[in-house]
């Protein structure tokens, strides 16, 4: 049996107001990289290099990496938000590698037999102390049943939980700041965008998750045979500890040229597009993260697919929201495309729709005539474009962006001749046509006929009711939205200036009043108390009027930016 890998002695616990202080010093080290600061990503703008090499794209991934799991793995969700973070920031997030050390196989076992209730020695009839792959949450080992299987084994790291946890309550607060005081917090929404990602992390932390996630993949998968996914054994999985068929094969991306001689690796990358689309489009499951280091070419020439702990679900009613903006994307129709976008987001203050239109439709029409623009690539620019022009799209549409362009970049080291973007379009015609024909089966037609039943029994008595009620006059109509309005919002402030003007009011009246009367306390011969009101008045009056001089600066700056946008 080889001995253990020589590691490092593990972290020591860091103090509460430590690593907040350390993360406070990230943020505000790179407030203007575009995450924090609200950049706008322009297209006809050059972003120029970075000054120094302390505040480079490079040295931001590495001060990323040195903060430990939770930020990697925020690295790795920034590097599907286009519209957060700057083009050169984002190129480096993508190229970010999890370079950790592995923990000694003493605490892998006593975490395995932990989870499991055995010891390892009655678990397995051998296990390798040297990892076969280590990362920041887990790291996995080569292992042999009493049946002389081989197996992976991926056995989540010591205290990992605890940490993301313990990061993500700092991360939290910080959100909850920018959310209230920053442009951009109240553009993304930096808090619900956390709170997504504090589920992701959660379904990852969860081994038993990602165990399901490789049965319904296996299932979903079956009609492809040149696809493979390793099937999890349930016996020996648990919540931090998941047992797995043992993959055997090369990378994607270091297939040796002579075997690609021997055997074509196009039939691979077909299938793999047409079995993800349809895993999208008609389960409803994005893999989120289909990289190299994900799939393995096995000596059958098989593609095994594996490491599905990041899988995004998709509602049936958004998934034929996506199918359709996909189609009309591949068609060329940039209006439909902007409508279908529209659809399904927020529209938020400042939003600017004549902008959005134009850009949309004309991004649309550069990728109809280019052969050259992934399908990643144009939802990642709508992404961007919505973004810039005030609207709010839901974060499965980014990441549907990041999993084609990841599925493109497979398919390139794959396959570089082949033609991804004709799959595409036939594998999106092929699972329109199934939906459809789904829509009129019997069950479905059956569903129909039962509700046009209730709406014709139904309809008669509603506007009755709606009738009596107009002839009583007690019909009402409640608006819902109104206080996150921005009719509300400037009612507020008005109200607020308001109150602080009579507020200013009451107390210079007061210290005028008190200036006549004698008292013991005095400064300059008149009374300390009224001139303390005095003072104070004084203070409120001129906030009051510096507040209003902004307000109208902004407001009328706005309005200029609108007028020359149109």
């Amino acid at each position: 049996m080889a001995l253990p890998l020589p590691t490092a002695a593990p972290p020591a616990p860091i103090d509460g107001m430590l690593r907040r202080r350390q993360i406070l010093q990230l943020l505000l080290r790179y407030r203007h990289c575009g995450v924090f600061s609200g950049f706008q990503h322009d297209p006809g703008l050059v972003v120029p290099p970075a000054s120094t090499e302390a505040d480079s794209p490079a040295r931001f991934v590495s001060d990323l990496e040195a903060l430990g799991v939770t930020f990697v793995k925020l690295g790795q969700l920034l590097s599907t938000r286009p519209d957060m973070i700057r083009p050169d920031y984002l190129a480096a997030l993508e190229r970010m590698q999890e370079k950790v050390a592995p923990v000694p196989v003493q605490d892998i076992q006593q975490v395995i037999e932990a989870e499991l209730g055995a010891p390892i020695g009655k678990l397995f009839s051998s296990f390798d102390p040297q990892p076969l792959g280590c990362a920041s949450i887990a790291q996995v080992h080569r292992a042999v049943l009493r049946d002389g299987r081989e197996v992976a084994v991926k056995v989540q790291k010591p205290e990992v939980a605890a940490q993301l946890h313990s990061d993500l309550r700092v991360l939290r607060s910080f959100a909850a700041a920018a959310d209230r005081f920053t442009r951009v917090g109240r553009r993304v929404r930096l808090s619900d965008w956390l709170a997504e990602f504090a589920r992701t992390l959660q379904m990852e932390l969860d081994y038993e998750t990602e165990a399901g996630n490789l049965q319904r993949f296996g299932n979903h998968l079956a009609p492809y045979p040149a696809l493979w996914v390793p099937q999890p054994l349930l016996d020996l999985s648990s919540k931090r500890v998941l047992t797995l068929e043992l993959v055997q094969g090369v990378r994607v991306d270091a297939i040796p040229e002579v075997r690609r001689t021997e055997q074509s690796m196009d039939p691979l990358a077909a299938a793999l597009v047409r079995g993800y689309l349809d895993q999208i489009f008609v389960h409803g499951e994005i893999h989120a993260d289909p990289h190299p280091g994900n799939l393995r070419v096995t000596s059958d020439n098989r593609l095994a697919i594996f490491d599905l702990g990041m899988v995004a679900h998709v509602p049936p009613r958004l998934r034929e929201r996506l199918l359709k903006l996909l189609l009309a994307a591949v068609d060329g129709r940039g209006e439909e495309v902007a409508d279908d976008i529209i659809a399904i987001s927020t529209r938020l203050e400042d939003y600017q729709e004549e902008r959005y239109l134009r850009e949309t439709g004309q991004m649309i029409a550069r990728y109809a005539a280019s052969r050259s623009i992934s399908e990643g690539q144009v939802v990642l620019e709508i992404v961007r474009i919505a973004t810039d022009c005030g609207l709010r799209t839901p974060p499965e549409l980014s990441v549907l962006g990041k999993a084609l362009l990841n599925l493109e970049n497979v398919c390139h080291s794959l396959a570089p001749a082949l033609d991804v973007r004709a799959i595409v379009e036939r594998q999106l015609q092929s699972v329109l046509r199934a939906r459809l024909k789904k829509t009129f089966s019997r069950a479905n037609v059956a569903s129909e006929m039962m509700e046009l039943q209730q709406l014709a029994r139904l309809g008669p008595r509603r506007i009755s009711e709606i009738l009596g009620l107009l002839a009583e006059n007690r019909l009402q109509m409640k608006v819902t939205g109104l206080e996150e309005s921005r009719l509300m919002e400037n009612i507020q402030k008005v109200a607020n200036r308001v109150a602080a003007g009579l507020i200013s009011s009451a107390l210079l009246l007061s210290a005028a009043m008190l200036m006549r009367i004698e008292s013991g306390w005095t400064l300059f011969g008149y009374p300390v108390v009224a001139l303390v009101l005095l003072l104070i008045a004084v203070i409120i009056a001129l906030g009051l009027i510096l507040s209003s001089l902004l307000f109208d600066h902004r407001t009328q700056a706005a309005e200029r930016e609108e007028r020359g946008l149109r």
